[in-house]
């Protein structure tokens, strides 16, 4: 009877109650976080507010705080499960120093300061550390975010508070089993709580064994079903599925959900998982955030201000202060220290997990009892409301501050010094920053001979550089006693590749005055930031937005054979007009422009590259029926970037594309001639090499000899150098993982075509495959390099920079 109560009621019209609140939660979430989003301020900050306006403490909309908690803890599972997701054992060994040097430090600091202010109040020291670790931890969701927004994720103060919350990730693991002990509940000695580290050791070692053998292969065998309902579903029950068992051990829902994730990181369809889990996390994170609005209590707030005020400037003392040390310790410059301080400077979400499970063993903030929970969630909402204001703030700060590099052995007169004893170059490139863009510049002009020198506030990029022996310069290219040292008025260029805009802006101006006859090119992600860097001096901005669709723009143009000279001046006129040009009668194209017009062949005509390994390579165009009379006809074969005269015997080449005019109709009646046996041919839109459509067999020949020995170690030699590919760091010494495709054959398929990762040993097909699970294997693990493992073929490839090594 109980189990027809509930289609009964909603047959009759009666709506339940939790249905009511749901709606409710969802409802004002989305609103307010629309209302957020127009005032700029990112989601987490509606979804608080959104709390407190329906919780039970202002118009309690919702009352049932079981329901909201519960699906709340959901959130939180979800949001530790995908957090693990994005992380990696390659990711943090990259960023080793960064995240267990500084983030320990400014973990350690933050509780050491946090329970030594609370014991000149009498606090006893347990409650001390506890609050402590409530206060040690920031919002990786809102940072994250706004670092986002602003394209200052790759910037140093972005990469230095990145490795900060990655420690902070880590470090609640720790806490979550230090809590009960804290509270007594578990004894309290040093002996428990090695015990409970020891837990989480043998706990992370288990996720390591299962990480590498278990769970790639569970995954791996429910993503060849190609059924996105059932990987869905393995994916939602290994994370709570791990999640419960860790809670049978003792250990907290939010860990297992980590370790999970954790588990699922390592697979090559970890991509994959979080895609489909990503809109679930979201869902229930916002509910978890809507819930943490409505424990605050507005009528504490109010009569208690000057509490909560003093609370909010303590904490954000303590962080400021302990984070500043931290990056200083390491070497950082004073500015990027004080951006990543204010930065860093709110309470995080998983303070409120940590918080929930320490009241419910009767642990409280400041050992303050309910007033104290009350206190530090009206402290937290504040300072994560606050967040954008401090990251701004810290933008400006750093701006202002005259960096002097702290080093053993630096004089106090650096300044004078470096502007004193200038570099002995002339008509030299200036390289400011030394990221990823800036590297590979450098390659190339230390290949050529060009003169430069390098200036970057990066200790890790000024360490690399004079460990390969280039020349480089530590220090703030925006400071004039750095410029002058590194000859900026003999300079023929500067190059600022990797900065963010506002740093960017800085050298530009002040480059600019020094020497007004010198170019200066800036690479921006974003075309919003390109008329400010114009500005302020820049005589090109290269934004990697607005230069794609230049390229898209350019690329269409050239399929309709448009005249070569025109697509270039409208090229141009669009990089020097911006945005604005595109929709204006500038770039207006005239139909009598076109030399492709509707009707003509030249809308029918298809290229065809020819692939090395085609059965096509090596024969000639009268043995492939494709000549002068027919249904299709050879226009034009290019060869080496030029055309050449063709004949019935020419013969094709790999890398040769076959420029084929003919119907539609014909191209599908003859499709078998490149479909034959195993021929592997690419057929396209006239002009472009982007997409392409394979044919091939997908059976294999049964007389073939296995051509691959996973017995034998295997090291590519590549024909490259780095001035053609710069990945060429990431071939290794490999065993190949399978005598053929890794995937068709658990499939119980084969496919003749295979290519091997040059990272780590995967074998897979290759794009003839409708299953392309070379390329697949590229997009998942992001190993840029492969070769061929075709007998007599010893070629490789980089996905990235698209070219034969």
């Amino acid at each position: 009877m109980h189990s027809l109560s509930m289609p009964y009621f909603l047959a009759a019209g009666a709506v339940p109650q939790f249905l009511t609140e749901s709606v409710a939660l969802i409802v004002a979430g989305a609103l307010i976080a629309y209302i957020c989003f127009r005032l700029k301020l990112v989601p987490i900050v509606g979804f608080l507010l959104a709390g407190v306006l329906i919780g039970p403490n202002a118009l309690a909309i919702v009352k049932d705080q079981a329901l909201v908690d519960a699906t709340a803890e959901i959130g939180v599972i979800l949001l530790l499960f995908t957090i693990g997701i994005e992380f990696s054992l390659e990711k943090l060994a990259k960023i080793q120093r960064l995240i267990f040097g500084g983030g320990m430090m400014q973990v350690g600091f933050s509780v050491a300061a946090t329970a030594f202010v609370l014991s000149a109040f009498g606090v006893d020291w347990k409650a001390g550390i506890f609050t402590g670790m409530l206060v040690a931890l920031s919002s990786t969701a809102i940072v994250l975010k706004l670092l986002a927004d602003n394209g200052e994720t790759n910037s140093e103060p972005g990469q230095v508070s990145l490795g900060l919350l990655i420690f902070q990730d880590l470090a609640i693991v720790v806490m979550v089993l230090l809590v009960p002990i804290l509270a007594g509940s578990e004894g309290g000695g040093l002996g428990d709580i090695g015990i409970a580290l020891a837990t989480a050791g043998l706990i992370i070692a288990a996720v390591l064994v299962i990480t590498r053998r278990v769970m790639p292969k569970i995954l791996e065998a429910v993503a060849m079903t190609c059924s996105p309902e059932l990987f869905l579903l393995t994916v939602i029950a290994i994370c709570f599925g791990t999640a419960y068992l860790t809670s049978l051990a003792g250990v907290s829902l939010s860990l297992g959900a980590f370790l999970a994730g954790l588990m699922v990181s390592e697979s090559r369809f970890s991509q994959h998982a979080l895609t489909e889990t990503l809109p679930l996390q979201i869902l229930f994170s916002a509910t978890f955030f809507v819930s943490v609005g409505m424990l605050l209590d507005l009528g504490f707030l109010v009569q208690n201000l000057p509490i909560v005020v003093a609370a909010v400037a303590t904490v954000l003392i303590i962080k400021i202060a302990t984070t500043w040390i931290s990056v200083r310790t390491l070497g950082y410059a004073t500015p990027i220290a004080a951006a990543s301080a204010l930065t860093l400077g709110q309470i995080g979400e998983f303070s409120f997990v940590l918080e929930r499970a320490g009241r419910e063993v009767g642990l409280f903030p400041a050992a303050a009892g309910t007033a104290g929970s009350q206190a530090f969630i009206a402290t937290t909402v504040i300072l994560m409301v606050a967040t954008p204001l401090l990251m701004r703030l810290g933008s400006r700060l750093s701006d202002r501050i005259v960096e002097r590099r702290e080093t053993g052995s630096m004089p106090d007169d650096l300044e004078t010094q470096l502007a004193d004893h200038e570099l002995d170059l002339e008509d030299h490139v200036i390289v400011a920053g030394y990221g990823r863009a800036a590297r590979s510049l450098v390659r190339i002009l230390a290949g050529s001979g060009i003169p430069y020198v390098i200036t970057t506030l990066s200790p890790d990029g000024a360490n690399e550089a004079e460990t390969e022996g280039l020349p480089v310069v530590r220090g703030d290219a925006s400071k004039l006693f750095l410029l002058t040292h590194v000859g900026i008025q003999r300079a023929k260029m500067l190059v600022i590749a990797d900065d963010n805009p506002s740093t960017a802006h800085r050298i530009t101006s002040v480059a600019r005055q020094q020497n007004p006859t010198m170019r200066i090119v800036v690479r921006t992600r974003y075309s919003i930031d390109a008329e400010e860097l114009l500005q302020a001096g820049a005589d090109e901005v290269i934004s990697e937005e607005f230069e794609s669709v230049v390229q898209l723009f350019g690329e269409v143009l050239r399929e309709y054979r448009v005249d070569a000279e025109k697509i270039e001046r409208l090229e141009d006129l669009a990089r020097k007009n911006g945005y604005a040009a595109m929709t204006s009668e500038q770039l207006k194209v005239e139909n009598s422009e076109f030399a492709c017009k509707p009707g003509d062949d030249c809308y029918d005509s298809r290229t065809v590259t020819i692939r090395d390994g085609s059965p096509a390579a090596g024969m000639t165009l009268g043995e492939l029926g494709l000549g002068d009379r027919g249904d299709l006809v050879v226009k034009e074969l290019i060869r080496n970037a030029a055309p050449i005269d063709v004949s019935p015997q020419t013969t094709l080449l790999p890398g040769d594309e076959l420029i084929i005019a003919g119907s539609t109709q014909a191209f599908a009646g003859n499709a078998a001639k490149f479909r034959a046996g195993t021929a592997q041919a690419n057929i396209q839109a006239d002009g472009g090499n982007a997409v392409a459509v394979g044919f091939a067999s997908r059976t294999a020949d049964p007389s073939r000899e296995p051509a691959i020995d996973t017995e034998k170690e295997y090291l590519y030699q590549s024909k490259a150098d780095e001035s053609v590919c710069g990945h060429l760091d990431q071939i290794r010494p490999v065993f190949p993982s399978a005598a053929g495709c890794e995937e068709c054959l658990a499939d119980g398929d084969d496919w003749v075509h295979l290519r091997m990762c040059l990272t780590c040993g995967h074998v897979g097909c290759c794009d003839t495959s409708k299953n392309k699970h070379a390329t697949a294997h590229f997009r998942e693990a992001g190993h840029q390099l492969m070769t061929s493992m075709e007998p007599g073929e010893d070629w490789g490839w980089c996905f990235v920079d698209e070219e034969y090594i």
